[in-house]
């Protein structure tokens, strides 16, 4: 059963209207686009959510399609990220389901509510069928979920970031999920006076359109002591039928569904029959937490 505290219900219907058919994205305070993709502080945003489908690499790339790559966060608004350590994002459909605003609607959830039984009952699934499409996080329960994941680029400017320099450091393994979701990173050096790039991303697994999902964050690696390199990375490969063709060492990001820039491919179906889709999982070579393989040495 949908629980919704009273004290939430107008702030809740006001993001409603924007929100029941969005996607999902990890938020924190050091995003682009948090305020929106206007110009002005827009509480009830969900620009950054917005999923990418078959389009050309210029407009997929850190979310141009609709700008959200033009408006960086507010300064010293940066992501930290602890060498060795932990940090935590909020994965919501809206900002106003954030810490993010004054007077927030927050829930255990990504959409600020509360489910007695999600993944196991028929909570908001549709009849027929056995995806949750409310809130729309295009899995059937949290095991099914397809796994998120942050890379990091030691290039200060969004402009210098590419596909050879963004390499994914943290996996979260049946996420999303809950709102709250904490990444494991692994003994990362130090970013450069500038600070560095981070890019969070999710490829969900069926249950809707096979689109894909990229947020970009300013980012900076804490006490900070390693003096190793981060090697340059190299695209994933599915391996869930063959451990030997999995990509080992530092991995780009998963690229595909798009018109141009895909760095995967796959065809057939996966080991439970569905049609195969990369994720940020074991079925395409990632680890859960940090991966510790990514050093040149």
């Amino acid at each position: 059963m949908l629980l919704l505290a009273p004290s939430s219900f107008s702030l809740f219907l006001l993001a409603f209207s924007s929100c029941a058919t969005a996607h999902l994205a990890a938020w924190h305070k050091g995003m682009y686009c948090m305020k929106g993709n206007q110009g002005n502080d827009d509480r009830n945003t969900n620009d950054a959510v917005q999923p990418l489908y078959q389009l050309q690499k210029a407009d997929w790339w850190f979310h141009h399609n609709n700008k959200c790559d033009e408006f960086p966060p507010d300064d010293g608004n940066v992501l930290e990220i602890p060498a060795n350590g932990e940090f935590t994002v909020e994965h919501a459909v809206n900002r106003v389901f954030t810490t993010l605003v004054d007077n927030p609607v927050l829930g255990t959830y990504v959409n600020g509510q509360e489910y007695s039984n999600l993944g196991e009952s028929r909570e908001g699934k549709e009849p027929g069928s056995e995806c949750i499409v409310e809130p729309n996080i295009h899995t059937q329960n949290e095991t099914m979920a397809a796994g998120t994941a942050f890379a990091i680029s030691y290039q200060s400017e969004l402009s210098a970031v590419t596909q050879d320099n963004l390499v994914v450091f943290s996996v979260l393994y049946q996420t999303p999920w809950k709102r709250i979701a904490t990444y494991q990173a692994p003994d990362l050096p130090a970013c450069p006076e500038g600070g560095c790039i981070c890019a969070w991303g999710w490829i969900p697994n069926g249950c809707g359109e096979p689109s894909s999902y990229m947020v970009g964050f300013k980012c900076t690696v804490m006490n900070a002591t390693s003096k190793r390199s981060i090697a340059s990375p190299s695209p994933p490969a599915w391996c869930e039928d063959d451990q030997s063709k999995c990509v080992k060492g530092a991995k780009q990001m998963i690229y595909w569904n798009q018109a141009e820039g895909n760095n995967v491919e796959v065809d057939g179906t996966d080991s439970v029959g569905q049609p195969k889709s990369p994720g940020y999982s074991a079925k395409m070579g990632f680890s859960n937490g940090a991966q510790n393989d990514i050093f040149a040495d």
